[in-house]
């Protein structure tokens, strides 16, 4: 019998209903008490000192360059395979983005790239590691390099939920992190993101900067005397709150968050178990001592070949082949995804930079190779066994 397997779910139940309808009735709708309470959870459980909740990660991103003074001028390098959103932010402060080309077993940055980047650059003024489908970036490694040439660090943290290295969280090494809480990511808010760091000043221009600028936020004003009057606005700010309502549902999904990533690691830990064997798929490395967050479970197509020494001839053969993989798996009811795009082969910077394919072969490599599997909490054992049986049959 087929089923319906998509590629996740929300964990939303009675909670989540009842908790969206108290800011109605309360009638504190914007960024008030619930956004207070789940910035609180998310600073508590990152340990860090500081969260502030913002309309979606790529306007946290954005809130926390120009926080840390990016702009027109500078230039910050991005890993070339990752969502659009971490180079868009970039562009938004009228800074330049430097692309870098990734490491295929852990589809981060590749850091033994990036000290060339910089001695050859003096422009450049920041690093964006992202901590891609929810497994760290090196960023012991990438914070010496950041200390050493005077760097700040922005961690692209959206996919980076209960992601460690030890005892710290992703999001926790660079001056400041962000998170998205689209209904991909571990953790739902519907749109929403959260930026955190330990950098007071950082905290208080973020806190201004996202409240189109305001000395005092609505919720402030609302409980000291003299509420009545505006604010003073001081600089040139956004609108980039999270609504009362999203805040409501951050709170729950905390509440949840054992559960979530309990039942996410382990469907990952039964792939690990039932695909270990198939020659066709490489499936994701963890390094000692990192804790993934499975955001995702993603492989690397591989037809059974060696993709030691890629090329870009072999990459568009194996592409092709893995595409008539997923179309089987989709016949099935099935949702897969490639893992994310390599930047500078949208249209956008490709154009702009005059970029070719292979100017990030391994970026270009893992968006024509990525393969993201089902992965959710909850997924019966009917459910997995189903995805198991049609990959080992659409394999044949």
């Amino acid at each position: 019998m087929k089923m319906n397997i998509p590629i996740t779910k929300t964990i939303f139940g009675d909670e989540e209903k009842e908790a969206i309808v108290k800011p109605l009735e309360t009638g504190w709708v914007v960024q008030g008490p619930n956004v207070s309470k789940f910035q609180t959870m998310f600073a508590d459980f990152t340990k860090s000192k500081f969260a502030h909740a913002t309309s979606n990660c790529t306007t946290a991103l954005h809130l926390g360059l120009e926080a840390m003074d990016i702009t027109k001028g500078d230039k910050v390098i991005v890993p070339s395979f990752t969502y659009v959103a971490s180079a868009n932010a970039v562009e938004y402060t009228g800074a330049e983005v430097v692309f870098c080309d990734i490491d295929l077993k852990t589809f981060n940055i590749d850091e033994t790239k990036l000290e060339e980047l910089i001695k050859n650059d003096s422009s450049i003024k920041a690093i964006m590691p992202v901590n891609l489908f929810g497994l760290c970036a090196n960023m012991p490694y990438i914070m010496k390099l950041a200390n050493k040439y005077n760097l700040k660090v922005i961690e692209d943290s959206a996919c980076g939920f209960d992601g460690w290295i030890g005892d710290k969280h992703s999001g926790t090494f660079g001056d400041c992190g962000c998170f998205s809480f689209h209904p991909r990511k571990s953790i739902c808010t519907g749109e929403g993101g959260m930026l955190i760091t330990n950098d007071e000043n950082i905290a208080n221009k973020v806190s201004q900067l996202k409240d189109h600028g305001a000395a005092k936020s609505d919720l402030q004003r609302h409980k000291e005397k003299g509420g009545s009057l505006l604010p003073d606005f001081t600089v040139r700010g956004y609108n980039y709150r999270m609504t009362d309502m999203q805040g409501a549902l951050g709170v729950c999904q905390m509440d949840k968050k054992d559960y979530i990533m309990n039942g996410r690691r382990e469907v990952a830990a039964k792939y690990d178990v039932s695909l270990k064997d198939i020659k066709e798929l490489e499936l994701p490395y963890v390094q000692e001592n990192y804790k993934h967050g499975y955001q995702s479970y993603v492989c690397i197509f591989t037809n059974g070949e060696d993709i030691s020494n890629l090329t870009k001839e072999q990459i568009d053969r194996i592409n092709i082949k893995r595409n008539i993989f997923m179309e089987k798996l989709e016949e099935m009811a099935i949702a897969t995804r490639q893992g994310t795009h390599a930047v500078h082969t949208l249209g956008y910077y490709k154009n702009k930079n005059n970029f070719k394919d292979e100017d990030f072969l391994i970026s270009y490599a893992a968006d024509r190779l990525s393969i993201a599997l089902p992965l959710y909490a909850g997924m019966t054992k009917e459910e997995f066994e189903y995805v198991i049986t049609n990959i080992k049959e659409a394999l044949k």
